[in-house]
């Protein structure tokens, strides 16, 4: 068995895939993190945010929703000067609502539950057996990204939405091939309270 193809050649590639990608992540900020990531890779090749993500974590308060949702111009000014994060006023204005969207979801019901609802807190378990296979949207994540739009977020696309869930382990598309694709189900977890 060998890892899916996406993941290589760089050795930071690897090590994402073999310990993060896909494994299911229950933890509200974290997921909020991840979702900020996604829609700043929008347009871009995933390596390009993971070789930034600790700068990322550096410019943006260790991804605390919490401290963002408090900024205004004067921390879109200062982010846009940091070449260690990709520079983009609509993602980093973004980054602010979605903070402010998240601590709404996070009140009403917790984000972590909210997202983990879509999929009955249970991941999705696909076999695909080539990348070819694996789509970059489904009707999931279409009916996802709607909710999220219409509770304030922004760049969360079908196709954000999507790798975002496959990232998060809401969606385990770990090719049936990759010996992550059945060590990733051991990690599942009930949700508590999901309905």
């Amino acid at each position: 068995m060998e890892r899916c193809g996406w993941a290589g050649p760089e050795e930071i590639y690897e090590h994402y895939h073999d310990t993060d990608w896909g494994v299911p992540e229950y933890d509200s900020r974290a997921l909020w993190e991840k979702l900020i990531l996604d829609g700043f890779q929008a347009g871009l090749s995933w390596i390009t945010i993971l070789k930034k993500r600790e700068n990322f974590r550096n410019a943006f308060a260790g991804f605390d929703p919490n401290i963002i949702a408090e900024w205004g111009e004067a921390e879109v000014e200062r982010l846009l000067q940091n070449s260690g994060i990709i520079r983009h006023r609509g993602k980093i204005e973004a980054t602010i609502t979605n903070a402010q969207a998240w601590q709404r979801v996070e009140a009403d019901m917790g984000f972590d539950r909210y997202l983990w609802d879509f999929v009955g807190g249970v991941p999705v378990q696909n076999s695909w057996t080539s990348l070819d296979q694996v789509p970059t949207s489904t009707p999931l994540s279409v009916a996802v990204s709607k909710d999220l739009k219409k509770r304030g977020f922004k760049f969360c696309g079908p196709t954000i939405v999507y790798a975002f869930m496959q990232a998060c382990g809401l969606i385990n598309d770990h090719l049936v091939t990759c010996p992550r694709h059945e060590a990733v189900k051991t990690l599942v977890r009930p949700v508590g309270g999901v309905s």
